[in-house]
């Protein structure tokens, strides 16, 4: 008897210590250019989740199989960093008259456990619930993009950056930035204030840039989102607007600062909080550029391209030298696809993927598997056929953020980037639409179940 108790017992534990060897976290990092649609991402990811079904995420394999047995949101793991506001964005899509959730502008985080049957391998033999642990790290894009200043020294940031300013569209709004920097570099001698001034005043510009040409490679990205270091010492630098391999003292207390901005703000970021993610989500806006102009979607292209190219995400990658990355897949989606009828969606992923083609093949050389998606996170239309002109065709019926109702046909997408003369002689015009009235959870959505799969799939099986 003794010794059937103690076979027993340590059956027992060698149980628990399998389980516990099985036990899984992913933590699932989400980033987007401006206006890309980041919260309301998380928010609907979120919802799916905690709310889904297999009819209601029909392509997510746990939720059709039948093996989900539920998520639930869990305490705040990192006490420093703020909890992604999910129940509070939900109170605001439901609210009279619905809203969108207002955008995020530093990092936050939710934890959820995933409860589910395993359907292979030792955990299914273990004839128990599977429990994923998932920490969804939401950060801005913004400050990605200070990534590919890592591998460059001041001066060669400075080049980059003047051959920016002094070409269309920049050149016309840069023009008295660009002027009053050059006198004051040229001089030579530093002057606190003055350097404090101009460097506000690029931050203006930084700003300008986004708001009025729809811009989006703009360095650094803290200037546009400082966060707690609005005011710091540590921003109080621009590009140089004088000769280069300058020795004067204002070039040293220039460079001085720029490097301690790389170690102090943007080498931080990515040692303690992007080292440990598993998996990255790059959502794009792609319409929102195409409505602007052909320079906004190159200057789109060109972000994407520069900052990916400095990430790889793979063995050879500059985070992996600095802080040994483990992300093993990267899905990049274009948002906001409510806004085209189903007939145009094809054309929007090829046109996603025509923007980040020449960031991939490094990525899928480091052996990083790559997803693209064209996706709506909370769809804001109803797709259908309408009368124009005597013909039928596809149309979208939504409430515009004005608050009106309307029935429109947003006509086709280019498969590929247009010409500069489609612009000047047609344009784009995919409007932006508030919430639909009375949404409930599950939110509805275009594709994210798609999305879940890429993501998650292989963790749920």
């Amino acid at each position: 008897m003794q010794g059937s108790t103690l076979f027993k017992n340590l059956a027992r534990t060698a149980t628990d210590t399998l389980k516990r060897g099985l036990d899984q976290q992913v933590r699932l990092a989400v980033t987007g250019l401006s206006q890309a649609g980041k919260t309301a991402f998380i928010t609907s990811l979120t919802d799916q989740l905690l709310h889904g079904s297999p009819r209601h995420l029909p392509f997510f394999p746990v939720q059709a199989e039948g093996r989900f047995l539920g998520a639930r949101e869990m305490p705040q793991p990192h006490p420093l960093v703020p909890r992604f506001r999910y129940r509070d964005n939900l109170a605001t899509l439901q609210a009279e008259p619905p809203r969108w959730a207002p955008s995020t502008h530093g990092i936050s985080e939710l934890r959820l456990h995933l409860k589910y049957k395993p359907d292979s391998g030792l955990r299914s033999f273990l004839g128990e619930p599977v429990t994923l642990v998932l920490d969804i790290v939401d950060y801005p894009g913004e400050w990605l993009l200070d990534l590919a200043m890592l591998e460059q020294s001041y001066g060669q940031w400075s080049a980059q950056q003047q051959q920016l300013l002094s070409q269309k569209p920049r050149a016309d709004l840069a023009a008295s930035w660009c002027q009053d920097a050059r006198a004051y570099c040229e001089q030579g001698e530093q002057d606190e204030l003055k350097t404090e001034q101009l460097a506000e005043r690029y931050a203006a510009l930084l700003q300008d840039f986004r708001e009025s040409l729809g811009l989006y490679f703009l360095q650094p990205g803290r200037f546009l989102l400082p966060g707690e270091l609005k005011g710091a010492p540590v921003l109080g630098f621009f590009p140089w607007q004088g000769e280069a391999g300058s020795d004067s003292a204002l070039y040293r207390q220039l460079e001085k600062v720029f490097e301690q901005y790389k170690s102090e703000v943007v080498k931080r970021f990515y040692r303690d909080h992007f080292a440990s993610m598993d998996r990255q989500v790059v959502l794009i806006d792609t319409l929102a550029a195409l409505n602007h102009s052909r320079a906004a979607f190159l200057d789109l292209q060109l972000a994407l391209t520069e900052v990916l190219k400095s990430f790889q995400y793979g063995q050879s990658g500059l985070l992996s030298r600095l802080f040994s990355p483990r992300i093993d897949k990267v899905l990049f989606a274009a948002t906001q696809a409510d806004r085209l009828t189903p007939d145009q969606r094809p054309a929007l992923s090829s046109l996603l993927s025509e923007l980040i083609n020449p960031a991939l093949e490094p990525i899928r050389f480091a052996g990083i598997e790559v997803g693209v998606e064209t996706l709506a996170a909370i769809c804001a239309t109803q797709a259908g056929s309408g009368q124009l002109d005597g013909e039928t065709l596809p149309c979208l019926r939504g409430r515009l953020v004005d608050n009106r109702q309307v029935t429109l046909f947003p006509g086709d997408i280019p498969a590929s980037l247009p010409q500069s003369y489609f612009w000047e002689s047609q344009g784009f015009a995919f409007p932006s639409f508030a919430p639909p009235l009375g949404l409930t959870s599950p939110l509805p959505h275009l594709r994210m179940d798609k999305a879940l799969a890429f993501v998650l799939g292989d963790k749920l099986k």
